[in-house]
């Protein structure tokens, strides 16, 4: 196991110490687990999840100009 220095506003802390007792787990574990998720790719349940595979590739032939025309209109 490794140690590693962070440089955090102390009101950040304390909000995340207080966060992390009434979880149970230490403020470590809390970046650990963190640290992890951002790190590690994701299973190949969640890469080719159902929803996913259902749209992609439905904007190759999109037209950006058009979108924008679209979202002008939408947000006047």
């Amino acid at each position: 196991m490794s140690k590693l220095t962070l440089s955090v506003d102390d009101r950040v802390v304390s909000r995340a110490k207080l966060y992390a007792k009434r979880r149970g787990v230490s403020v470590s574990k809390m970046v650990e687990a963190y640290l992890a998720g951002i790190t590690e790719p994701a299973p190949p349940s969640m890469r080719d999840a159902p929803i996913l595979r259902s749209v992609r590739g439905s904007l190759k032939k999109a037209d950006l100009d058009d979108y924008r025309k679209h979202l002008a209109a939408k947000y006047r």
